[in-house]
């Protein structure tokens, strides 16, 4: 098992930066990482294109895995055959003070690819995470 973790504080409130986080048809204004398409449900298969910096494009159908409002979202996707990669990719924002937040975004990595192609492109994949969370910050404040 393979595993990204980043986090970056915000100064604005989490409810904020829950409503730009979640709403996801926008993603395409402000995120460099990623764009997704379709319902923010518990059970939907999206689908989600990432770009990692320096790396194509890459478009995954996953099915969301939790949805908690005002808190954390996560999905769950494969290449090919489960089993094979799977990455549940999650987000999760917290309350740290008055007008002040902290965002996470992470992935866990598992299946028999999941060392190699970690190998391959998970600095890149961990460079996009940051980039998403800087946009996701820059938008949050700037609102």
């Amino acid at each position: 098992m393979r595993s990204i973790h980043t986090e970056i504080g915000i100064m604005a409130p989490a409810e904020r930066v829950w409503e730009v986080l979640i709403d996801t048809d926008r993603w395409a204004e402000w995120n460099p990482f990623a764009k997704m398409t379709g319902r923010v449900a518990p059970g939907e298969r999206i689908a989600v294109t990432l770009t990692p910096p320096g790396k194509s494009a890459m478009t995954l159908k996953p099915t969301i895995t939790k949805l908690e409002p005002g808190r954390e979202f996560r999905w769950l996707g494969h290449l090919g055959m489960r089993g094979i990669f799977d990455g549940e990719h999650g987000f999760r924002v917290t309350s740290e003070d008055v007008g002040r937040s902290r965002f996470e975004h992470f992935e866990t990595f598992t299946g028999l690819l999941s060392t190699p192609v970690m190998w391959m492109v998970g600095k890149a994949t961990r460079e996009g995470f940051e980039a998403m969370n800087r946009a996701l910050k820059q938008r949050a404040e700037a609102r």
